[in-house]
């Protein structure tokens, strides 16, 4: 029989010819199968939602608090912060406890500002749940964990501080919205620094409330159950009294405009066409938007990747997001780009806006689409989180019940006048907003050929005057700045004298504590070596003629390219070689702010023809920055390295301090111990 079988299978092959050159014809949409939520409200207006699914024996609940925007003004940040302070343990129960008990339980119970969650085996179910409960209701709050997350948050944002996408995204916003609005408003490091515990104490009374509470509990439960759970946890809590806030309509441009903000160190451009919309979930146009959306940048066949990406291979990808719901949002069309191609990524971007708003799209390319567009959202269905949002969804956004049943259906219903109707109404092309962040030195001159008006703006989307950013250059000479620098540190014949060094450190990065040993000995010899707990996790060795780097037990040579620039120099203080070989290269660009201070801005290019750029303290003459550009795989990196707390180390300074920022990283390095011309051989080096 089985070879028969066989031979049966092998035949039926045999009579089916495929034709491999066209796509298969997609099937009907799937009929969502989504159960109706049991509901209750709790006596102090908490609605309860419950999922009853025995599917697996796990149970999952969200908390969710509908503020709506939240204007906070010279607080900014102080919500975000607080949100974080939920997940620092409860009044009886110190974070350490909290989260080992959590731990114990299998359980995932984590806490935001708007909520909580938490999610767990059945037989564990009640537990998390309490614990979300009482960090919900009785937060620590203590001054310890407030200063380590402000710390952490100041570092965040100064790791940012030369991020081009942090930035774009930063910007984006702000003039979208305006900088009053909730959605334009942003965070400072000087608004974090200005926040106390009592402000985060006053924004949780303000906003985490049982008003205005959806709690959606998806699982293996009995609806009963579910009800005495939250009856229990909740039922007595008590909070202030939410009403969701009026906006004001905030207009688009009248024209279309180029908004540029210089970021000199940024090696791409990040792209964004932007305009605001108001599609509520219950607009008839929501469908057709959606779909739209995702023929002109949903994933990497639509129109803007192929264009940017595998047509003219300006970008690893570009894509477009329709945000809807109450109150405005933004259609957004984006790509990071080289910055010499950041004028033509910007017309193909329009361009691509233009067409889908011009011309129909064709039968194939909108069946294609819905069959990629239904495929990823009924794979979405198998998170029971984002049930418990279709859910809460329901109710806030005055949705009827069968909404998400027959999602897909209205999906498939949308023909291709409705795609050309939305994105005629939707995406703006004559009046829209194209916010461009990066090196402006090599984009701008292309932006200003576009035809469309362009305006300058800082990092916080202040206006400025071209050239306003960067001073005039002042009539220094860049030798004479290293020299400033030089006998400001001890002289050159003190720092002759050096002919090795040993340097302790403490590393903190992302909360890990690590300690670094450095040796350096002249010429240009130098190891590297980071320890945590005794154990070695990186190391780099130069012995003057190779090197190798660690990690782990993974184990490389320097490059040559690698090996070239650290031979170019001579002396363990490089501005030394600036000055005694004539094949460096030096030039005062200008005069820039440095935490506060004026810097003279020099550019340092050296024999192998790597450029970096240096500040100088126009008082101190002290080294105050340093940034330069790695390649490593074809990949760019920026790092920056900011150099303070200079101290005497017998007679030559030392900074103590070291800030290195790479990438969206940030390394903060303190120097523990230096010593000079004393416990370095040349074996260290090996």
């Amino acid at each position: 029989m089985i070879a028969a079988g066989a031979l049966l299978m092998q035949y039926a092959q045999a009579q089916i010819t495929i034709d491999r050159t066209k796509q298969p014809k997609p099937g009907p949409a799937p009929v969502l199968t989504i159960k109706d939520p049991v509901k209750y409200t709790l006596p102090n207006g908490i609605t309860v939602l419950v999922v009853e699914n025995h599917s697996l024996p796990k149970v999952s609940a969200s908390y969710l608090i509908d503020v709506g925007p939240v204007t906070e003004g010279s607080k900014a940040g102080a919500v975000n912060l607080m949100g974080s302070m939920l997940n620092e343990g409860t009044k009886t129960m110190p974070k350490a406890v909290f989260d080992e008990s959590v731990e114990k339980l299998g359980a995932d119970v984590s806490l935001n500002s708007s909520g909580g969650y938490a999610s767990a085996l059945t037989r564990y179910f009640k537990n998390a749940f309490t614990l979300m409960g009482q960090a919900l209701k009785e937060p620590a709050f203590t001054q310890e964990s407030f200063d380590k997350l402000k710390t952490q948050t100041i570092t965040g944002l100064k790791a940012n501080a030369k991020s081009a996408k942090a930035i774009a995204a930063r910007v984006g916003n702000a003039l979208a919205y305006g900088k009053t609005h909730p959605n334009g408003e942003f965070e400072t490091e000087e608004g974090i620094q200005s926040l106390t515990l009592q402000d985060i104490k006053d924004a949780y009374s303000k906003y985490v409330t049982p008003s205005r509470g959806y709690l959606t509990i998806i699982g293996d439960i009995k609806p009963a159950q579910a009800k005495a759970l939250a009856t229990e946890i909740f039922g007595s809590w008590k909070g202030a009294e939410l009403t969701l806030p009026k906006l004001a309509e905030v207009a688009n441009p009248t024209k279309t405009e180029i908004d540029v903000v210089d970021v000199p160190s940024a090696v791409q451009s990040e792209i964004s066409v932007i305009n605001l919309v108001d599609i509520k979930k219950n607009n008839p146009d929501y469908f057709p938007a959606i779909l739209a959306s995702y023929i002109l940048g949903g994933g990497a066949e639509s129109r803007l990747f192929m264009n940017l990406r595998e047509k003219h291979g300006f970008t690893y990808g570009a894509y477009s997001q329709l945000g809807t719901g109450r109150f405005q949002e933004t259609f957004d069309a984006s790509a990071s780009v080289r910055n010499a191609k950041a004028d033509s990524a910007v017309t193909e971007i329009l361009n691509e806006i233009k067409r889908i708003r011009t011309d129909k799209v064709s039968a194939e390319e909108l069946s294609t689409a819905k069959a990629l567009y239904n495929g990823s959202f009924a794979l979405g269905l198998e998170d029971p989180a984002r049930m418990a949002t279709f859910a809460s969804n329901i109710l806030i956004n005055d949705l009827p019940a069968d909404f998400y049943k027959t999602y897909l259906q209205k999906v498939n219903a949308v023909t291709a006048d409705d795609i050309l109707r939305v994105a005629q109404k939707y995406f703006n092309y004559d009046n829209t907003r194209v916010v461009v962040v990066g090196g402006a030195a090599q984009m701008l001159d292309g932006l200003k050929k576009s035809g469309h008006p362009v305006k300058l703006y800082d990092k916080y989307a202040n206006p400025v005057t071209e050239g306003a950013q960067t001073a005039a250059v002042p009539n220094v000479n860049a030798a004479d700045i290293i020299k400033g620098y030089i006998d400001a540190v001890g002289g050159a014949t003190e720092l002759k004298k050096v002919t090795s060094s040993v340097t302790t450190m403490d590393m903190s990065m992302q909360g890990m504590k690590l300690n670094v040993l450095q040796k350096k000995m002249a010429p240009n010899k130098e190891t590297m070596t980071v320890t945590m707990g005794g154990n070695t996790v990186m190391k780099e060795t130069f012995d003057g003629d190779k090197g190798y780097q660690q990690q782990g037990p993974n184990k490389k040579d320097l490059g040559a390219d690698e090996i070239a620039q650290k031979k170019v120099f001579t002396s363990l203080t490089e501005q030394l070689d600036y000055l005694s070989n004539p094949a460096f290269k030096l030039a005062v660009k200008g005069i820039q702010k440095v935490n506060g201070a004026d810097a003279y801005q020099v550019s340092v290019t050296d024999p192998t023809g790597k450029t970096s750029t240096e500040y100088y303290d126009v008082k101190s003459k002290l080294l105050v920055k340093n940034e330069s550009t790695t390649v490593s795989n074809n990949v760019s990196a920026n790092t920056t390295v900011d150099f303070s707390d200079y101290r005497k180390v017998g007679n030559v300074m030392f900074p103590y301090k070291q800030t290195i920022t790479q990438s969206d990283q940030t390394f903060e390095m303190t120097v523990t111990d230096v010593k000079i011309n004393t416990g370095v051989t040349a074996d260290d080096f090996k």
